[in-house]
């Protein structure tokens, strides 16, 4: 029998007296990446906040390691990493900055240190995501893109077992999009696991499976 890290059995929700999905299972485990399909107002979004234990407004049984979400949402935080929509950055703080304050947050000592071998491990994530240069500089002033390079930059550092992924090559050149299906490959093969949400065709990543929304075209 299969063990799932994360496993959402018979979910049910309905928006606007909308049902977005009903009787809907889902699970992942360790090496595995699923995609969320769907055109836009399925509710992948919806889906994703509701398994990443920031959304309650559903039914059915939400589960991490075989035990429900709501009894151990500490411990299951702690080994999440959720990217959304937004760019999720400080905009008056500097690329740096802002990737020393998530490793505080998140307690990664090897860049939450301002000395010189944590300035180099951030310098050295943002050149992987084409921010070579850019360390120093406000965010508030990069592109809309550079600015979703730096969020993702984020997953260089993250030691959570499972992502969650929201659209996360929505602004990002060809270039981007393979670095982060490079390091998603890499994530699963360490043992790892991806909730992606996108419609980018993800061919050259390994053990994926795909669950397909259907929804309303137009709503949210």
């Amino acid at each position: 029998m299969t063990n799932f890290l994360l496993q959402g059995n018979n979910l049910y929700c309905e928006r606007d007296r909308r049902i977005l999905f009903e009787n809907l299972d889902v699970s992942v485990s360790a090496g595995e990446v699923l995609q969320i399909e769907g055109p836009n107002g399925s509710g992948k979004t919806t889906l994703l906040r509701i398994l990443t234990g920031l959304s309650d407004a559903y039914e059915g049984e939400l589960l991490w390691r075989g035990k429900s979400v709501r009894k151990v949402r500490e411990h299951y935080y702690q080994e999440m990493q959720y990217l959304g929509h937004a760019p999720g950055i400080k905009q008056a703080l500097t690329a740096a900055e802002n990737l020393r304050w998530y490793s505080v947050i998140h307690g990664s000592n090897s860049v939450a240190a301002n000395d010189e071998k944590g300035n180099k491990r951030i310098a050295d994530v943002l050149a992987k995501v084409g921010l070579q240069g850019y360390e120093d500089v406000p965010c508030h002033t990069l592109s809309a893109g550079q600015q979703r390079r730096v969020n993702l930059a984020r997953l260089y550092l993250s030691s959570a077992t499972i992502w969650l992924l929201d659209e996360p090559f929505t602004a990002i050149d060809k270039s981007g999009i393979r670095s982060i299906e490079k390091l998603i490959n890499e994530h699963i093969n360490e043992g790892g696991a991806v909730v992606i949400a996108t419609h980018q065709d993800l061919e050259s990543v390994p053990n994926l499976r795909r669950v397909t929304l259907s929804g309303v075209p137009g709503d949210r």
